[in-house]
């Protein structure tokens, strides 16, 4: 028989550390592989929260100028409708303002009239009558009808309200205008603030005053109503109403001195009852 040969071949030495460290590797490879992937689910998932709070803050911020828009609208409104108030108003005042300027040149040219009939009677009389005793009591029509006549002038002279009515600088024109016999004026001096002082029919409390810049700022209190007026100006008149009458008091302070003021109330005589009378009282 023959015999028979058996052949072994043996593997290279090389090999099995191949294949380590190709196992390796790949070990080391899904290792990064899955690392990676973490890192880029943790990128989305901040990406996601980022984008959502921007979002979020956009949302906020359109809702809030959303807001603004809204309120900017209806400011916008309110003023319109306070344009138009203040617009009518000023219609209203200037109306009045032309109808006083109207009423002072028809004044004026009534007394003139009033002077030419005057000087032609005059003239009659001494035609006529040449006794001495007649020839003074023309002179006393005369110095009369002058008198009258200046008065009516520095009337002219003096400023009007927007209301029309004429404003008293000092004691004199206020006499002036108590002859013109349509109001009753009361004339105050209050010294010291915060002391209410009763002045005709409301009460005058002191409040401050700018004797350097002519200016001060009193409370009027009338039928249990306080009116606070701040930083007014001499010879600028208040106006006010009281209860149940059409035609408005005027408060008008012509000095103004160190924690003192003086000036007048207007009443009109309209707004009083029948019998009624007002006292008045000297600076």
């Amino acid at each position: 028989m023959a015999e028979d040969y058996t052949t072994e071949r043996s593997s290279p030495s090389w090999q099995l550390p191949a294949i380590v460290i190709l196992g390796l590797i790949a070990i080391g490879g899904l290792a990064f592989g899955w690392n990676a992937s973490s890192k880029l689910d943790g990128t989305q998932q901040a990406v996601t929260a980022q984008l959502k709070t921007t979002q979020t803050a956009i949302d906020q911020d359109m809702s809030s100028l959303k807001d603004r828009l809204a309120q900017t609208e209806k400011t916008n409104t309110d003023l319109q409708g306070d344009l138009k108030v203040v617009t009518g108003k000023l219609k209203i005042t200037q109306g009045q303002l032309k109808k006083a300027r109207e009423e002072a040149a028809a004044a004026n040219q009534d007394t003139s009239q009033k002077l030419t009939a005057l000087d032609t009677s005059v003239h009659t009389d001494l035609a006529t009558k040449a006794s001495s005793d007649d020839l003074k009591n023309v002179d006393t029509k005369v110095g009369g009808v002058r008198t009258d006549l200046d008065t009516t002038r520095e009337d002219l002279k003096m400023a009007r309200s927007e209301m029309g009515t004429l404003i008293a600088r000092n004691h004199d024109e206020i006499d002036q205008l108590r002859r013109l016999g349509e109001r009753e004026y009361v004339e105050f001096t209050i010294t010291g603030r915060n002391k209410p002082q009763k002045v005709g029919n409301v009460t005058v409390e002191l409040k401050g005053a700018n004797e350097k810049q002519g200016r001060y700022s009193v409370n009027l209190t009338s039928e249990d109503k306080l009116l606070q007026k701040k930083n007014r100006a001499m010879n600028e008149p208040i106006f006010f109403y009281l209860h149940g009458t059409k035609i408005p008091q005027e408060l008008v302070i012509n000095k103004v001195g160190k924690d003192t003021i003086s000036g007048y109330l207007s009443i009109p005589k309209a707004n009083q009852p029948a019998g009624a009378s007002t006292s008045t009282s000297g600076n």
